[in-house]
Order: C-alpha cells, then structure tokens, then sequence
C-alpha cells in the first residue's frame, strides 16, 4: 500500500470480528514502533502485547470502571473483540539518564531542574509517535485499531495486574483486529468533518496564509 494511502485511510476502529491476527503482523507494528524519533535517541518507550483470551479479560476488567462493565456499552462490547491489546508506556527515567551523560552536557538529574530543561514531557510525545507507527502498521496491513485513554482511577490497578513498574506510564492502549462495519456515533469521525490545512496552517505568522 502507499504510504498517502495509509495516512489516508487511518482512522480509528471500534468494532471487530473475532478472527485472530496474525502474531508476525504483530511482531512487526511493534518492529516499526521501535523506529519512532525520541530525544537523545534515548527509547524511553516499552510495550505490553497483550493477545491471549485471559490476558485480554484482565486487561479489561482491570481498566474499565464499574458502571462501564456493568452496562457493557456497545462501544465496550465492539472494543473487547479485538484479538490483540498493545500498551505503549513510557519511561522518564531513560531521558534524565541519557541527558545526564556528558554529551548532553547536563550532569544531573535534578527533579527541579526537569521543568526548566523540558518545555514538554518528550517521553510522552516520543512514546505517542511510536503508537502512531502501530497504527500506520496496522492499515497497511489490512487491519483496524484504535488508540484510547486507560482511565486514571484503574491504572493502579492495571499495574497491579500486569506488573507494571512505576517507572512506566501507560500513555494509552491500542486495540488491533478485523474491522467490522462502524455506522458512527456522535463526536466520531463518521460525524464530523476533517478540518483542512487552510484551516489550520499559520504559514509565517500566526494567522498568515501562503
């Protein structure tokens, strides 16, 4: 496939049939993943693979509230058929000690000084790009995913249950399947129309245009 063509067709999907993947499809959305840009080069990123029936039926019981499993939503029913979980976590730490060593010329790795030295969080913004790739990967390759928030007050838990250090944040997590046909829903991409370059390109100055 084209690469416009994958950029094109990438959206998010929310419905699959129960068909497996393929474990080598898998292996090479996480392969791609690993090829994301990160600052200093320091990969402050892990991934859990989640694609065993348990595995799957722990992830959701773990990170989806009460009321949501009590009413199982259609959005829960269509998202919980996916045959495969990836989550993208990122790890500060890899950052601070990679811009501690002397060719970064910060020797330390003061809390207080994080703020100063980073406008914004790159480990998650590097660990965002790498999920960014698991989605390209997954159209190209015939297959839908979505990428959504895990819920704060079930993330304790989710660590819990897949023992997840606290070093590694879950920036989110990613279904992976066999698209089934999704009529939209309000506030989806179905719904609303995609704003345009001219819409939202400042060419020069703010507000300029080319």
């Amino acid at each position: 496939m084209e690469f416009r063509d994958v950029v094109r067709r990438r959206r998010m999907v929310r419905k699959y049939d129960d068909r497996p993947v393929d474990p080598a499809v898998v292996d090479r959305m996480l392969a791609h993943a690993v090829h994301a840009p990160s600052a200093g080069f320091s990969q402050g990123w892990a991934f859990l693979r989640l694609d065993r029936p348990d595995e799957l039926e722990r992830f959701w019981r773990t990170t989806t509230p009460e009321e949501y499993l009590e009413t199982m939503s259609d959005w829960l029913a269509g998202m919980r058929a996916a045959p495969v979980v990836i989550v993208p976590l990122s790890h500060k730490d890899a950052y601070l000690d990679r811009y501690a060593q002397p060719d970064k010329g910060w020797t330390d790795r003061d809390p207080e000084s994080v703020a100063a030295r980073w406008p914004v969080p790159y480990w998650h913004i590097d660990t965002g790009m790498a999920a960014l790739l698991i989605l390209q990967t997954a159209v190209d390759e015939g297959l839908g995913a979505c990428f959504f928030g895990i819920p704060p007050e079930c993330t304790d838990r989710f660590r819990d249950e897949f023992g997840v250090p606290r070093s590694h944040t879950p920036i989110g997590a990613i279904t992976v399947g066999h698209r089934l046909p999704d009529p939209g829903r309000p506030g989806s991409a179905a719904s609303r129309r995609r704003r345009t370059p001219d819409e939202v390109v400042h060419h020069g100055h703010w507000g300029g245009r080319g």
